[in-house]
């Protein structure tokens, strides 16, 4: 059962909360639910961050993790959508378009989920980050977590 009881008091169950945090970023444009568990000081997203190319997902494909980094449209996403350096791209990809509508929504939402104690970063677009997860969302999410650019 999921209870709402304001954006804050959101509940599912006693066990499950005993494991999870969880934010709905209600002003992110695909509306992303982000989880972090407890136990494993995980991070779980969808489309919040990007961390391209997904080299780990193309890993079992006939042409393996070369079907990543392939294809024009496929490059031009990994230059853009990618957590090297300072991240540049994604951080204006964030700003400009993603956060734009509310932008005090989601830096209210993105301050939350830094507070979180989480170390691994699991996105469902690229690779997996163990151990250095959250100094990468610290990086790209630099602005939303200042509340400025």
């Amino acid at each position: 059962m999921f209870k709402k009881e304001g954006k804050e008091n959101i509940r599912v169950s006693e066990e499950f909360d005993e494991e999870f945090e969880y934010e709905y970023v209600d002003a992110h444009p695909n509306k992303e639910l982000v989880f972090f568990h407890k136990p494993s000081k995980t991070l779980i997203e969808a489309d919040l961050l990007f961390n391209l190319p997904a080299t780990e997902q193309y890993s079992k494909t006939p042409g393996g993790a070369a079907d990543a980094t392939s294809g024009l449209v496929t490059k031009l996403f990994a230059g853009l959508q990618n957590t090297k350096g300072d991240a540049k791209w994604q951080k204006r990809m964030l700003w400009y378009a993603f956060s734009s509508s509310d932008r005090t929504g989601f830096n209210k939402s993105i301050q939350r989920i830094g507070r979180w104690g989480f170390e691994n970063l699991v996105p469902c677009h690229g690779d997996t980050l163990i151990g250095n997860g959250k100094s990468v969302f610290e990086n790209v999410f630099a602005w939303h977590l200042q509340g400025k650019k």
